[in-house]
C-alpha cells in the first residue's frame, strides 16, 4: 500500500517481538493441559534474545515517525540491556514462583509488555511517546508489583506505587504541555526554542520531576523501599535493573536537547538535575546504613547509585566530557542492571517462605545471611561479588562504571559532585560489607531453609560472569557504550 510507513514499523522491530512474546505466553495458557508452566521462562528468555538481536541487526537506522522516535546505537546498547535483564528476571522468577506454587503466564507476559514499553522510551525522541512509553511500561510493573496476592505486603506495594506513579505521570504530562506552549513543538530537538521563558522552566522542572520518580532520585524516592520490599523478589530485581535503565535513557536524551556547552553556560535544568544528585547521594547511604532487611538495604542502595547517575548525565552536558560521560553512564547501567538482578536473585533464594497467607516475619533480616558460606559456599561468593560491585571494589564492574563516572565528572569540571559521589562511595562500603561479615564470620542461627533451582543457579553464574568479566576486561562493553553514546554528540 502506497504511503504505508514500512521502516517506521520495521524500526520496531524489538518491540514487536517483545510484544508477540507476550502474547504467545498468553496463549500458551490457554492451550495447557497440565500445570507445569517451565517452558515459559524459556519462551520468554527466547524472545528477549531475539528483541535484543534484532536490535543490534536493527534493519532500519535513524529517525521514524516523523522524527518521534529513533533506531541508533544508543536505543539498541539499551535495549539489549533491558532484554539481558528480562532473560535473567524470568530465569530466577521461575524457580521462585514455582516453589511459592504461583507460577503463572501473566507473570512472564507481565515482563514483557514492561520490557516493551522501556525498549520505546529508548527510542523516544519526543515527549508523547515517551509518556506513551512509560505508561506501558508502569502498567506492567504495577500489575507485577501485585502479582503474589498473599498478604497485605505485595498490595500495599502495588497500590503505593499505582498513586505515587499517577502523580508522577500527571507531572509529567502537565510540563509536556507547558513545554509545548513555550516551545510550540513536543520534540526534544525543539524544545530549546522556548529558553528563557518562565513557561518553559516550569515544564522543565515538571518534566524533571517526574523523570526524579522513576529513576528514585531523592525527594522522589519515597516509594522505593516499601515497593521494593513488598513487591515479589524477582520483580523487585526486574524494575530495579529495567526501569532504571528506560528511565536514565529518557533523561539523557531530553536533557542533552535541553543542554549543551560548559558549566559556565548550565541552565535551570542543570541546577535542578545537581540538586536532585546531591540529595540522592547523601540521603540513599546514610538511609540504607541503619537497614537489617537486605532486601530494604538494596532498595536505598538503588537509590544511592541513582545519584551517581545523575552525576554521568550531568557531567555529559559538558561538551569536553561528554564522550567519556555517555560510555561511563551506559556502562555503569550494564552493569548495574547483572549485579542488582543477581543480589535480588540471592535474597529471593534466603526468603524465608510463607505458609499460606501468613506473611513471613523478618523474611529478609541480615540474620538470613549468617553462616551463608558454610551452608551454600556458592550462593555466599556470589552474594559477595555482587555487594563488592556495588560497593565499587576492583575488579568488578561496578568500579570500572563508578571510575568513568567519576572521570568524567573531573572532566566536565564537576569536582564537588565527583568528591561527594566519592565519599558516599565510601559510606556505601559499610552496609554492602556488613552482610559479608554476616555470611563469612558469624554462625547460622535458626532455619537454613534455602531456595535451589537450575535456571536460578544459572542466572546467578550468568550474572557473575558478567559483573567480573566487565570487571577485568571492560574495553569491548566500553568501546560499545562509546560507539552508542556517540550518537548522541
Amino acid at each position: 500500500m502506497n504511503g504505508f510507513p514500512t521502516n517506521d514499523f520495521l524500526a520496531l522491530l524489538p518491540i514487536a517481538i517483545l510484544t508477540v512474546g507476550a502474547l504467545a505466553v498468553l496463549l500458551s495458557e490457554v492451550f495447557l493441559v497440565s500445570g507445569r508452566r517451565g517452558y515459559q521462562a524459556g519462551i520468554t528468555v527466547v524472545f528477549a534474545a531475539a528483541a535484543g538481536a534484532a536490535a543490534v541487526l536493527r534493519p532500519v537506522s535513524g529517525y521514524v515517525f516523523g522524527r518521534q522516535a529513533v533506531a541508533d546505537d544508543f536505543s539498541a546498547f539499551v535495549t539489549v540491556v533491558v532484554c539481558g535483564g528480562l532473560a535473567l528476571s524470568a530465569l530466577i522468577g521461575a524457580g521462585w514462583l514455582r516453589a511459592r506454587n504461583a507460577e503463572r503466564g501473566e507473570f512472564y507476559a507481565l515482563a514483557l509488555f514492561g520490557s516493551a514499553g522501556m525498549a520505546l522510551l529508548g527510542m523516544a525522541t519526543d515527549l508523547l511517546v515517551a509518556f506513551i512509553a512509560i505508561e506501558v511500561m508502569s502498567l506492567a510493573t504495577y500489575s507485577l508489583a501485585a502479582y503474589l496476592r498473599r498478604g497485605k505486603r505485595p498490595s500495599e506495594a502495588a497500590f503505593k506505587y499505582l498513586v505515587l506513579g499517577a502523580i508522577s505521570s500527571a507531572l509529567l504530562l502537565y510540563g509536556t504541555a507547558l513545554l509545548y506552549g513555550a516551545s510550540g513543538s513536543t520534540l526534544f530537538a525543539e524544545l530549546a526554542k522556548g529558553r528563557g521563558s518562565s513557561l518553559y522552566l516550569a515544564g522543565l522542572a515538571l518534566v524533571a520531576s517526574g523523570i526524579a520518580f522513576k529513576i528514585a532520585a531523592v525527594p522522589f524516592h519515597a516509594w522505593t523501599p516499601d515497593v521494593y520490599e513488598g513487591a515479589p523478589t524477582p520483580v523487585t530485581a526486574f524494575m530495579a535493573a529495567g526501569v532504571k535503565t528506560a528511565a536514565f535513557a529518557f533523561l539523557v536524551r531530553i536533557f542533552l536537547s535541553a543542554e549543551a556547552g560548559t558549566v559556565a553556560q548550565a541552565s535551570a535544568f542543570s541546577g535542578i538535575l545537581a540538586g536532585l544528585a546531591v540529595l540522592t547521594m547523601i540521603f540513599g547511604n546514610l538511609l540504607a546504613v541503619p537497614q537489617r532487611s537486605v532486601k530494604r538495604m538494596l532498595a536505598y542502595s538503588s537509590v544511592a547509585h541513582a545519584g551517581y547517575l545523575l552525576v554521568g548525565v550531568l557531567s555529559a552536558s559538558v561538551a569536553g566530557a561528554r564522550e567519556k560521560a555517555l560510555a561511563g553512564l551506559l556502562f555503569y547501567l550494564a552493569a548495574y542492571a547483572a549485579t542488582a538482578i543477581g543480589a535480588f536473585a540471592v535474597v529471593g533464594a534466603l526468603e524465608r517462605r510463607s505458609r499460606l497467607d501468613d506473611e513471613p516475619a523478618e523474611a529478609w533480616d541480615l540474620e538470613r545471611f549468617a553462616g551463608l558460606a558454610r551452608r551454600r559456599p556458592a550462593l555466599a561468593f556470589a552474594m559477595a561479588v555482587f555487594l563488592l560491585s556495588l560497593a565499587g571494589v576492583p575488579p568488578t564492574a561496578g568500579f570500572v562504571g563508578k571510575l568513568y563516572i567519576f572521570q568524567a565528572a573531573v572532566g566536565a569540571e564537576l569536582y564537588g559532585l565527583a568528591i561527594l559521589g566519592v565519599v558516599t562511595s565510601a559510606m556505601g562500603v559499610y552496609y554492602y560489607l556488613r552482610v559479608v561479615v554476616y555470611m563469612y564470620m558469624r554462625p547460622a542461627v535458626g532455619e537454613s531453609e534455602t531456595l535451589s533451582s537450575p535456571a536460578m543457579s544459572f542466572a546467578l553464574a550468568a550474572a557473575v560472569a558478567v559483573v567480573v568479566l566487565l570487571g577485568i576486561v571492560a574495553d569491548p562493553v566500553v568501546r560499545l557504550a562509546q560507539a552508542a553514546g556517540a550518537i548522541l554528540l
